[in-house]
């Protein structure tokens, strides 16, 4: 006999099983399912840039007398270090300028590395008193056209137009270790610099860095028709330039660089500098005083690089100067900044 109890108890029992299995699989699939998500997640998950940009010190241009902007004292200035993932001291520093609540704008780098990083160093006081000649001597209604670093950097401080406004971070110089990073230290970059630049903007400024390292005469004629008008223009360079368009066009324009300590030693300087000239079959070299305790020399590859519009605009060893450039006008220059009026 099979107790009534017994059979009532494996009845509910049969009933539970029933349940649970289905119940089961739900849950099985269910975490099947979180499970690919969270792969999804980490598969597209977007990797950080391998540092960090730490903000310093904030005030004014009296705060920041270095920069030598005391002409600006409506700007406000922000102090920060590039701290690196891994790196125990930062590997750079810079500082921004900005005009009440608009986006940054890069006035100094400094680059505490040997390796080819974001920008390079400049000497302050060149900028702003290249600023300063602009605003004074060229006309209000005037175009500048310029890399679009220099373009941000004349826009804060003149006033006057310029063709590129934006934070085009091209070409992008990172170390070779970074590459692998690019996307997320580009999409770093825009966020932080607010980069808002159109497509159009882009095209243009490619078509500008393609005029510069095309032949003197027809680089000209291609930075008119970039213009689109008989607009006064006029055509600002720096001998940083010149290894920005070689990443950039590498089969138009070949360049490399080497920093040297300034020293006493002037003539033993110039020695080494040849020596690399002739060791890489280099075409000639144009210098660029970084600090006073150091300067950086510009190498250019061939005799096809001496000739772009570029090389031309800027004074090369053993090469026809800026002076006798018949193609543009020079009418300033200011340390590393060349300045021509477009015909």
């Amino acid at each position: 006999m099979i107790n009534a109890n017994a059979e009532d108890r494996a009845a509910k029992a049969v009933r539970s099983s029933d349940k649970l299995l289905p119940s089961l699989g739900i849950i099985l699939v269910t975490g099947g399912l979180l499970l690919l998500g969270w792969f999804a997640y980490l598969w597209f998950k977007p990797v950080p840039a391998p540092y960090q940009y730490q903000l310093v010190a904030e005030g004014d241009s009296q705060k920041f007398s270095k920069m030598d902007l005391s002409g600006w004292p409506e700007l406000k200035l922000s102090q920060y270090k590039v701290q690196a993932d891994g790196v125990a001291k930062p590997i750079a520093e810079f500082i921004v300028a900005r005009q009440k609540d608009e986006a940054p704008v890069l006035i100094y780098w400094k680059n505490s590395t040997n390796e080819i990083l974001y920008n390079f160093d400049r000497k302050p006081s060149e900028l702003s008193t290249l600023a300063a000649a602009i605003a004074k001597h060229a006309p209000k209604d005037a175009l500048i056209l310029s890399w679009w670093d220099t373009s941000r950097q004349i826009k804060l401080l003149t006033g006057h137009d310029t063709l590129f406004t934006s934070h085009l971070n091209e070409p992008l110089m990172i170390p070779v270790p970074w590459l692998e990073q690019s996307e997320a230290i580009q999409a770093y970059e825009r966020q932080f610099w607010g980069s808002k630049a159109s497509q159009k903007e882009r095209e243009q400024f490619k078509r500008f860095s393609e005029a510069l390292t095309a032949p003197a005469e027809e680089g000209v004629k291609q930075l008119r028709e970039l213009i689109g008008s008989d607009r006064e223009t006029y055509v600002i360079v720096h001998v940083t330039d010149l290894y920005k368009a070689g990443l950039m066009h590498p089969d138009r324009i070949g360049v490399a660089f080497q920093n040297f300590p300034m020293t006493g030693n002037m003539h033993g300087m110039i020695n080494q500098m040849k020596v690399q000239l002739k060791e890489n079959d280099f075409d000639t070299y144009t210098l660029q005083s970084v600090a006073d305790e150091e300067i950086r020399v510009f190498f250019l590859s061939d005799e096809k690089s001496s000739q772009t519009l570029l090389a031309r605009m800027l004074p090369f060893v053993d090469k026809k100067a800026p002076t006798e450039l018949d193609v543009a006008q020079l009418i300033y220059q200011q340390g590393g900044y060349w300045v021509y009026r477009l015909p």
